[in-house]
């Protein structure tokens, strides 16, 4: 990859900026969990759910495994735990400023 080129490291951030790929993240940082579980835990709807661990899976951030009826997600890297981590650290000492960001709506 070319040193300034920063297409992957931007599709990364896009990835992340997304609520709830966001949230199924957050909920995974802690142990494996079931697309029910998930669910639960990020109040969204199973398909919801479901679509969004599909694209996270394609973009090798969650794994999967499968044990009877029930497919069980977890972070591929242990790095990405350490990434969100940092960043709710960040994020707590700028949020204010981050919601009032006028280039961002949200």
């Amino acid at each position: 990859m070319n040193k300034n080129d920063f297409t992957v490291e931007a599709k990364f951030f896009r990835g992340l900026s997304d609520s709830t790929r966001l949230s199924v993240l957050l909920t995974l940082m802690d142990r494996e969990r079931t697309v029910g579980e998930i669910v639960t835990k990020t109040k969204q709807s199973q398909s919801n759910v479901s679509n969004h661990l599909k694209c996270l899976s394609d973009c090798g951030l969650v794994n999967n495994r499968r044990e009877g009826k029930n497919i069980y997600y977890s972070l591929r890297d242990p790095k990405t735990k350490k990434l969100l981590r940092l960043s709710q650290q960040v994020i707590s000492k700028v949020s204010t400023d981050i919601m009032t960001c006028l280039r961002y709506k949200r």
